[in-house]
C-alpha cells in the first residue's frame, strides 16, 4: 500500500498547491512559488510510487471506499499501466508550475493568474485520480472533475468570444465522452460488475465486445483528438493560456489513449479488425494532422494539429500491437506497444516544451501570427534553443527522444510485414510509408515555423524579449529529458517492460525483451556519438568565428536597390507549394486582390486553411438539422396545461403498448 499512499499524497499536494495563490494577503509571485514547491513535492512522491511499481516489482495495490452508490463502490488501484501514465502527468505538471513562476513575474496582470495557478493544480490532481480509478464510480467522478476543471482554466479569459466558443466545444466533446463511457461500462456490467474486469478476462469474439470497442473508440478517440473526432481540439489549444495548452496537449489528450489501452486490456484475444481499424485511424490522423499543420499561420493552432499527428502515431503503434496479438506475433506486440507507450511520454515532453516556448514567443511579439514574426532568436536566445530542441524531437531526429519511439514502431512494422497474412501485410507496409511521409512533412513544417519565427530579420521591429530564469529552468527540464531518453533508451525500456507484461493476456508466456529485439544499446551508442560530433562541430565553429575578423558589407540584393524585411519568406509562402499539392484535402481559401492599371493602389492578399471537418461537415449538418427540427420547438410553449396533456397522451400510448405485449 505504500506506493498507492504516496501517490494519494501527491494528489493532495497537487490539489492544494494553488491555494496560497488565492490569498489576497499574499503577493501573487509568492503564492506561485509556494504552488511550485508543492507541485515539485507531489512530483517526488509520485515518482517514488512509479519507481516502486515499475522498477522494484511492488505488487499492485487496491483501495476501496465504503461508498454505497448506484454505480457500485469507489475503488482505486495502482498497477503498472496507471503508474506509467503518471510519469508524464507529474513531469509536465511540475514543468508548467516552474514556468508559471516566470510567467507571473513577466505578466502580473490580475487575480485571474491566481485562479490559473489554483485550477492547474486541481487539473493535475484530477488526472492522477483518474489514473487510479478502478471502478465505474471512481472513473466517472474523476473524469467529470477533470473535464470541468480544464474547462474552467481554459476559459478564464471568457470575455473574448473565441475563448467562449472554444470552451463550449471542449465541454460538449467532454460530455459526449462521458456518455460513451457510461454506455461502455453499462454494457460491461452485463458480463461482470461495477469494478474493472481483470486483464484478459473477457471474450472479444462476441458481437457485444465489438459494440463495446466501437463505442469506447468513439468516446476515448474524441477525447484524444483522433481524426475525424478532433473538431474541438485546434480551437481549444489555440485559445487557452499557453501553459494550459501545454497541459492539454501533453496530458489531457493522453487520457483518451489511456482509456483505449485500458479497455482493450480487458479482452483475452482482440480480433484482427480491432487492430486494423486503429491502424487506419492512426494513419489518417498522422498524415492529415501534419498536412493541416503545414497550412496554419497561427503558431498555437499549428502545434495543435501536430498533437493530432502524434496521437495518430501512438494509435498506429496500438493498432500494430493488437494485430500482433491476433496474429500471435509476440515481437510485433512488444514493439508496437512499447513504441506507443514511449511516444505517449515523449510527446508529452516535447509538445509541452513547444507550447511553453510558443507562450514566450507570443508574449514577446504580441501576436500568434507566424507571418508577422521574425528574428526572435536575437532577443529570446534560450527560447530559440529550447524550441529548436523540441522541433527536432517532434520530427523524430536523432539523438532526441522522438526518434526512439518511432524507431520501435518502424521495427514493429518490419516484423509484421514479414509474418502477417497478405492483406494485413499490405496494410502494415502502407502504414510504414505513411509514417515516413509524416516524418518528412513534419520536418518541412518545423523548418517553416522555426525559420520564420526565430531566424531572418524582424518584420515589425525588434521586440523586447522577456526570458525569466524560471521559464528557462522549465525549458531545461523538458529539453534535458528529451535528450536523456534519446541517449539512454535502454533505461526507459526497464520502465516499459512491466507495463507490457501486465497488458499481455497470457501471463504464462514469456515475452521477448525490448532490448533483445530493438538493440537499444547500439541505438544509445550511435546517439551518444552523434551528440558528441554535434558538440565538437559547434565548438569548432565558435572558435573559428572568434578568430575570423568581422567586416560589414552588403550582400547580394537580388537586383533590388533597397531590400526590406517584407521580401523574406513568410510561413505562407514557404508552405504554398505543399498546400497546393494537397489542396484536395486541405481546401485552402485564397483571397487575392484585384489589380487594375499601371499603378494599382495598396491591396492585401490573404490565405486560410479551414478546419474542413468542422466547417465543411459538422457545422452544415448541425445547421441543417436545426432547420428541420425547429418546428418541434413549438411544442415547448411554457403553458402548464399543454405539458399535462403531453403527459396524459404519453401515458395512454405506453398503456396501449404494454397491453399489446
Amino acid at each position: 500500500m505504500i506506493p498507492l499512499a504516496m501517490l494519494l499524497i501527491a494528489v493532495l499536494l497537487s490539489a492544494l498547491s494553488g491555494v496560497p495563490a488565492l490569498s489576497t494577503r499574499m503577493p501573487l509571485f509568492a503564492g506561485r512559488r509556494l504552488a511550485c514547491f508543492f507541485m515539485l513535492a507531489a512530483t517526488a512522491c509520485a515518482l517514488y510510487a512509479v519507481s516502486a511499481i515499475l522498477l522494484f516489482d511492488q505488487p499492485p495495490a487496491t483501495l476501496q471506499l465504503s461508498w454505497n452508490t448506484s454505480f457500485g463502490p469507489f475503488s482505486l488501484r495502482l498497477d503498472p499501466l496507471s503508474a506509467f501514465f503518471v510519469m508524464p502527468v507529474v513531469l509536465v505538471g511540475s514543468a508548467i508550475s516552474v514556468y508559471g513562476c516566470g510567467y507571473c513575474a513577466t505578466s502580473p496582470r490580475s487575480r485571474g493568474e491566481a485562479f490559473l495557478t489554483f485550477f492547474t493544480g486541481v487539473c493535475t490532481a484530477s488526472v492522477l485520480m483518474l489514473l487510479l480509478a478502478s471502478s465505474v464510480t471512481a472513473l466517472l467522478t474523476c473524469w467529470e472533475l477533470m473535464a470541468l476543471s480544464v474547462f474552467i482554466v481554459m476559459s478564464l479569459e471568457h470575455d473574448r468570444p473565441e475563448v467562449r466558443n472554444a470552451g463550449m466545444q471542449y465541454l460538449v466533446a467532454s460530455h459526449l465522452t462521458i456518455v460513451a463511457i457510461i454506455i461502455v461500462f453499462a454494457l460491461l456490467a452485463e458480463t461482470g460488475g461495477p469494478a474493472f474486469p481483470a486483464t484478459g478476462s473477457l471474450d472479444a469474439g462476441t458481437p457485444l465486445a465489438g459494440a463495446i470497442f466501437l463505442i469506447a473508440l468513439l468516446g476515448f478517440g474524441l477525447k484524444a483528438g483522433l481524426m475525424p473526432l478532433h473538431v474541438w481540439l485546434p480551437d481549444a489549444h489555440a485559445n487557452a493560456p499557453s501553459n494550459i495548452s501545454a497541459f492539454m496537449s501533453g496530458i489531457i489528450l493522453k487520457m483518451g489513449i489511456y482509456g483505449i489501452v485500458r479497455l482493450v486490456s480487458f479482452y483475452a484475444a482482440p480480433p484482427m479488425w480491432w487492430g486494423m481499424l486503429l491502424l487506419c485511424l492512426g494513419v489518417v490522423s498522422a498524415v492529415a494532422g501534419v498536412l493541416f499543420a503545414i497550412g496554419q499561420h497561427d503558431i498555437k493552432r499549428l502545434l495543435a494539429y501536430h498533437s493530432i499527428e502524434n496521437i495518430g502515431i501512438i494509435v498506429m503503434g496500438l493498432g500494430l500491437a493488437i494485430i500482433g496479438l491476433a496474429d500471435h506475433n509476440r515481437t510485433m506486440f512488444v514493439l508496437g506497444m512499447a513504441g506507443a507507450l514511449l511516444h505517449v511520454l515523449n510527446h508529452a515532453l516535447f509538445k509541452s516544451l513547444l507550447f511553453l516556448g510558443a507562450g514566450v514567443v507570443i508574449h514577446a511579439s504580441g501576436t500568434r501570427d507566424i507571418d508577422r514574426m521574425g528574428g526572435l532568436s536575437r532577443v529570446l536566445p534560450v527560447t530559440s534553443v529550447a524550441f529548436l530542441a523540441g522541433s527536432a524531437a517532434i520530427c523524430a531526429l536523432p539523438p532526441l527522444n522522438g526518434f526512439v519511439s518511432e524507431l520501435l514502431i518502424y521495427l514493429g512494422f518490419f516484423s509484421g510485414f514479414s509474418t502477417a497474412p497478405g492483406m494485413v501485410a499490405a496494410a502494415i507496409a502502407l502504414a510504414a510509408v505513411a509514417l515516413a511521409l509524416t516524418g518528412g512533412l513534419a520536418v518541412a513544417c518545423f523548418a517553416k515555423v522555426y525559420g520564420t519565427t526565430f531566424l531572418g530579420v524582424p518584420r515589425q521591429g525588434l521586440p523586447e524579449g522577456h526570458e525569466h530564469p524560471a521559464m528557462n529552468a522549465a525549458f531545461g527540464l523538458l529539453a534535458g529529458l528529451c535528450v536523456l531518453i534519446g541517449m539512454l533508451p535502454f533505461a526507459v525500456a526497464h520502465l516499459l517492460e512491466p507495463v507490457i507484461v501486465n497488458l499481455y493476456p497470457d501471463r504464462g508466456e514469456l515475452l521477448p525483451s525490448i532490448q533483445a529485439i530493438a538493440h537499444l544499446y547500439g541505438v544509445s551508442a550511435v546517439a551518444v556519438a552523434l551528440l558528441l560530433v554535434i558538440v565538437l562541430l559547434l565548438v569548432y565553429y565558435l572558435n573559428r568565428l572568434k578568430q575570423t575578423p568581422v567586416s560589414a558589407s552588403v550582400t547580394w540584393d537580388c537586383g533590388y536597390v533597397a531590400p526590406s524585411p517584407r521580401m523574406q519568406y513568410t510561413s505562407s509562402s514557404f508552405a504554398d507549394m505543399l498546400v497546393g499539392i494537397f489542396g484536395g484535402i486541405l481546401r485552402p481559401e485564397r483571397h487575392e486582390p484585384k489589380l487594375h492599371g499601371l499603378f494599382p493602389p495598396d491591396s492585401d492578399f490573404h490565405s486560410h486553411v479551414p478546419e474542413v471537418t468542422l466547417e465543411k461537415g459538422v457545422l452544415p449538418l448541425l445547421f441543417a438539422a436545426d432547420r428541420r427540427i425547429s418546428a418541434i420547438r413549438r411544442l415547448q410553449s411554457g403553458q402548464l396545461n399543454r405539458y399535462l396533456m403531453y403527459i396524459f397522451v404519453a401515458l395512454i400510448i405506453l398503456a396501449a403498448i404494454s397491453g399489446l405485449y
